[in-house]
């Protein structure tokens, strides 16, 4: 059995490639797994229980932004999380750190930085570059927000981002068309909001590039 059990989402194969190249000299024992896409990391996470780190880009198919770090803080919140990201801008940095990730890693990042950071999460600590933006009252409360709905209401909500109906939801979920209009009727009353593109704003409100 591994000691560790690392999960790299990025839809790069060259990225996870170097990723993997210089995390498994630092961590010779260490298990990693490879997600492409939020549909991939989502089933990792649900085949693996015994995750202890995620590394994680920001600009994955299925992913709004912020989304996935917000998806997998939901879905597995003892599970740390590191973002590794081309976006360098401060906002970026300072967003991670509020919508709940452990570390943030830009992708020009030297090899000996990654593994120093990983081992730093790793033993319980953070890891971020100087925060030379201010945290944001706004983004405080978007995440105490998010963070009221389940998982499943999560997913339901990014499909409703994406603009599909009921129907589209239910088949690209799994679930049945009632099962659906609950979890939307949930949502719309757990975000304070009056209709489904008032919480489609919401999801928009994700996108890193917002402040940069």
């Amino acid at each position: 059995m591994p000691t560790l059990r690392l999960i790299i989402a990025d839809d790069h194969p060259l990225l996870r490639a170097a990723v993997l190249h210089a995390l498994s000299a630092a961590l010779p024992k260490a298990e990693f797994v490879e997600a492409s896409s939020v549909a991939t990391l989502d089933a990792a996470l649900a085949r693996h229980m015994d995750v202890d780190l995620v590394l994680l880009d920001l600009s994955m198919p299925g992913a709004h932004g912020f989304s996935a770090l917000l998806h997998v803080r939901g879905e597995r919140p003892e599970v740390p999380v590191i973002v590794i990201t081309s976006n360098e801008h401060p906002r970026v940095v300072r967003r991670s750190q509020q919508f709940g990730a452990a570390g943030f890693i830009p992708k020009s990042a030297p090899p000996d930085t990654l593994c120093t950071a990983v081992s730093t999460v790793l033993d319980g600590g953070v890891w971020f570059p100087p925060l030379t933006a201010a945290r944001s009252d706004a983004d405080d409360k978007l995440a105490r927000r998010l963070a009221q709905l389940t998982p499943q209401q999560f997913r339901v909500l990014l499909c409703m981002a994406d603009g599909l109906l009921n129907k589209q939801i239910a088949d690209r979920l799994g679930l049945a068309g009632n099962t659906v209009k609950v979890h939307i009727t949930a949502i719309l009353k757990k975000l304070e909001c009056y209709s489904r593109t008032q919480a489609a704003v919401l999801v928009k409100a994700l996108e890193p590039d917002r402040e940069s």
